[in-house]
């Protein structure tokens, strides 16, 4: 979502807010903008740009002379009003200049409120109305504290603040509610505020991370005041910033995407080793299995809800084939937009699992919430394990994937299902299904062996990328636990080409499906040979497609392309490791991911931040 940066007390304070700004350029945009308080005289220079940070950076070498200390900065998504200069943050008046993160749900009510004060707005936005009320009050002889305090007072909706005053170039304030906001300090004292640690991360040595209704005020000296929703002051505890949020660097790749995809095995392996370990018995002299205690009882639990967005949501679909086919607990998989408002009513003894890249999703946080009201375990499966989700669930399961920055997710998304793989490997183990639990275990600890061979032959996917990239749209299908990677691949294509795709339960294709086949439509079937029969099930869809002219394109292993020359079916076929079903949905992962990417290239679009979309959602 939207980005924060801000510095007070900084020599060269516009540099340091445009390299900031680098940083959070991961998490998508389409404005951005700068205020500066001049040291001396402080005045209020605001800089602004419908375009990407590279344009602000030439706009404030090329207009900017001054000396400023004190600044915030601001990548802006567009929600209410479109992407343009005067919509861009920072929002500023005579007096103060203000950058926002959130959406302000009452902003009608404040319009008409402020336009009776005969105050006009220029933009479009929710947020203009909070600076022209935090200025007002600020006019009117409140102090900056206390125009903040009331003004807040005022709201309904999540954000998070920073602003800036023309008379005080000594200070900074923040305040947050539902969105994310964190202040930092370095090795000499200097303070400075960011949307996450990543915008932080070359600036400070120590961060705070706010708790919702904070306001703190941020002083050139290094003094800071927090105060709490109820106006009380009070102390947040410091701590080390992670030395892994480090500047993006592609690292050779052309796009951080690309680097991301062939990251798989190494995040996979370091989220395994945190999980589950290999141990040679000194006794017997042969290798062990560790399965690395979570904390959780599984003996006390007899349904799983799992709540996420997006594509964390697909990696809770493949858990619950199998949690469900496996350990044989019932799971409910949701939504996290649904779930709020759904409110449903919850099994005595059901723990739920909140699965978030960022930690920071909105409905996701508010889904965690409401399950907790009820007085039930909550895990978080997350990326930032400093994440809002991470600080109130009651267990967390990092992924240890590193930052990711390209918008469509890939190696969070492998992570996830990693520590999805492990809870099950600790569900079966603790329930007396040892065995069982013994052979996923090693199985899992394969699967970095499985994909890095896979990624190998990604380059055969050239040529069909090339003929995707004409397409309208593309159907994928999947039966069993590659189901939900069948609607993850179509999510891909959509995110990253612009093309539209859908994926389907290969079974489900007679009952509408069918109807959207012609000439030429192109399929991506997710089809390795299994012991269940779902490969033989599969092929019956898939010739059912091809009598109705679709163009098959067949993801799947030798042994089933030796069964379809058995049968005399020849379609385009590619060839990727032997695995079964539990790991399938991993492996098959990698080449859904790989053939958006390539048909994205193709298409000349911008894959790392396809348009519209933005990498952390911290609002509804």
């Amino acid at each position: 979502m939207c980005g924060i940066v801000g510095f007070v007390g900084h020599k060269n304070a516009a540099n340091k807010i445009i390299n900031g700004l680098k940083r959070l350029e991961y998490r998508g945009y389409d404005s951005a903008g700068i205020a500066l308080v001049e040291k001396g005289s402080g005045k209020l220079c605001v800089i602004k740009t419908a375009g990407k940070i590279a344009d602000l950076e030439h706009e404030v070498q090329s207009g900017y002379s001054g000396s400023s200390e004190t600044g915030i900065g601001h990548t802006r998504w567009a929600t209410h009003g479109k992407p343009t200069k005067d919509n861009a943050h920072p929002h500023a008046t005579e007096f103060i200049a203000l950058v926002h993160n959130g959406i302000i749900e009452n902003y009608a009510d404040l319009r008409k409120r402020l336009a009776s004060y005969g105050i006009s707005l220029y933009s479009d936005t929710d947020t203009e109305v909070v600076a022209q009320m935090i200025s007002f009050l600020f006019s009117k002889g409140a102090s900056p504290l206390e125009a903040v305090q009331q003004t807040i007072s005022l709201i309904q909706g999540a954000y998070a603040f920073g602003v800036v005053f023309n008379k005080h170039p000594e200070m900074v304030i923040c305040a947050r509610q539902g969105s994310p906001l964190a202040v930092g300090t370095d090795v000499d004292g200097r303070l400075s505020l960011g949307s996450d640690a990543v915008a932080l991360s070359g600036f400070a040595s120590q961060i705070i991370y706010l708790e919702s209704g904070d306001i703190a005020q941020l002083y050139s000296n290094g003094n800071l005041n927090i105060f709490d929703k109820e106006n009380n002051e009070v102390k947040r505890q410091w701590q080390p910033i992670d030395k892994d949020q480090a500047a993006p660097d592609k690292k050779g790749y052309e796009h951080f995407m690309l680097k991301e995809i062939f990251e798989q095995p190494s995040t996979i392996k370091n989220t395994l080793t945190h999980y589950i370990g290999r141990a040679v018995n000194k006794t017997d002299n042969v290798l062990e299995t560790n399965i690395h205690p979570s904390g959780l009882n599984w003996n006390q639990i007899n349904h799983i809800t799992i709540v996420a967005c997006g594509t964390s949501y697909y990696a809770g679909l493949v858990a619950k084939y199998w949690f469900e086919k496996y350990a044989r607990i019932p799971v409910e998989v949701d939504v996290a937009s649904e779930y709020r408002y759904r409110t449903p009513p919850i099994y005595e003894k059901s723990i739920g699992i909140f699965i978030s890249q960022s930690g920071e999703t909105a409905d996701t946080l508010a889904a965690l919430r409401y399950m907790r009201s009820l007085g039930h375990m909550c895990a978080a499966i997350v990326n930032v394990p400093t994440s809002t989700l991470a600080r109130e669930a009651d267990a967390v399961l990092p992924t240890f994937a590193g930052t990711e920055v390209s918008v469509a997710s890939t190696k969070a998304f492998t992570a996830q299902m990693t520590v999805l793989a492990y809870m099950l490997i600790e569900a079966l183990k603790t329930r007396n299904c040892i065995d069982l639990s013994a052979d996923f275990a090693k199985e899992i600890l394969d699967i970095n062996e499985l994909i890095s061979r896979a990624l190998d032959t990604m380059q055969k996917l050239a040529p069909l990328a090339k003929k995707l990239s004409k397409a309208k749209d593309i159907i994928y299908f999947g039966r069993g636990a590659l189901y939900p990677i069948a609607m993850e691949g179509a999510l891909k294509m959509k995110e990253l080409s612009y093309i539209h795709a859908e994926g389907y339960a290969a079974g489900e294709m007679k009952h509408g499906p069918i109807a959207l086949i012609d000439k030429g439509m192109p399929i991506i079937v997710l089809c390795p040979y299994d012991k269940d029969g779902l490969f033989h099930k599969v092929v019956s869809n898939i010739c059912e497609a091809e009598t109705r002219g679709a163009q098959i394109s067949v993801l799947t292993c030798n042994k089933g392309r030796a069964l379809f020359k058995e049968m005399g079916l020849k379609y385009s076929t590619y060839l990727y490791p032997e695995t079964t079903q539990f790991t399938a949905p991993m492996l098959y992962s990698i080449p859904v991911q790989f053939l958006a990417y390539l048909t994205a290239l193709n298409r000349g679009v911008d894959i790392d931040q396809p348009r519209n979309l933005a990498k952390s959602v911290t609002v509804e």
